[in-house]
């Protein structure tokens, strides 16, 4: 080495120095976004296996934040999220109407089932969940209402009126305040009924001693819907970013990721945007 290049040598390490500065700015500044969505998708095991794909496609970071679809409406309304994946769809399009956010896309569904006891003590077993619940209610049989305001417990409440209840008070009735993992816990160990996402079920862990009792009902059908939040309403919003996860997920190849999540060989959400 010539006295000169030992003279460049610090100069040429030097000149590497902002390089490497830029490539730290630039993995920490990979854009990033909050969802707000429910525990159903959460604790089914979905968001493992789409969010990755999302990040793939996109380069977008996503943190989810899994709570009742009614908590995470609110959050949306208070401009706590980003982007929202929810399923209470009168409650989702009365958030669009109010201004919080904008299109409702719809991008999957499954269905609610009622669990209880293999042995069924009530004789609920069938396909409608109403007559279902009035036997439940009749036989003061326990039940397991999540009671957090989320997708799944509007809905219960909703069969619940429709079986001529509407505030169930019966003694078996407990309200657990809780996602649907929990809840089924507790079903589980008190050997109670419950109103559960389809996807959630085929999840669960501790199915023993319970069984899906009732199905099939055309009432039982739950969509979920996709939003972004109004940046109108809350400038903060990353619009373009929370646009790209809508754009991804209702495309063929967000769709085709959610088809492809099966647990035993048994699909937990169908795709529904529109082609």
């Amino acid at each position: 080495m010539t006295g000169f290049s030992r003279f460049l040598k610090p100069f040429r390490a030097l000149a590497l120095v902002p390089l490497a500065l830029t490539a730290t700015l630039s993995i920490a500044q990979a854009p990033s976004i909050v969802m707000a969505s429910t525990t159903s998708t959460e604790q089914s095991g979905l968001f493992g296996h789409l969010l990755p794909e999302f990040r793939k496609a996109t380069g977008i970071d996503m943190k989810v934040v899994a709570v009742g679809t009614g908590q995470a409406i609110d959050m949306g309304r208070r401009g706590d999220a980003d982007v929202l994946f929810v399923h209470d769809q009168a409650a989702e399009e009365k958030l669009v109407a109010e201004g919080f956010a904008l299109k409702r896309h719809p991008v999957m569904y499954n269905d609610f089932v009622l669990i209880g006891p293999a042995a069924d003590p009530a004789q609920v077993k069938g396909k409608d969940i109403v007559d279902a619940l009035k036997k439940v209610s009749a036989a003061n049989a326990g039940f397991i209402s999540r009671g957090d305001k989320s997708g799944t417990h509007a809905a219960e409440l909703r069969y619940w009126k429709s079986a001529g209840v509407d505030s169930p008070a019966f003694s078996g009735y407990m309200a657990c305040g809780c996602g649907m993992g929990p809840a089924l816990n507790m079903a589980a160990s008190l050997g109670a009924y419950a109103l559960a996402d389809r996807g959630t079920w085929l999840s669960f862990r501790n199915q023993a001693g319970l069984a899906v009792l009732v199905e099939g009902d055309r009432r039982l059908f739950n969509p979920y819907g996709v939003m972004v939040v109004n940046p109108a309403r809350h400038p903060q919003t990353k619009v373009l970013e929370a646009q790209k996860f809508v754009d991804w997920v209702i495309s063929p190849a967000g769709q085709g990721v959610i088809a492809a999540y099966k647990i035993n060989g048994q699909p937990l959400f169908f795709p529904s945007a529109a082609p």
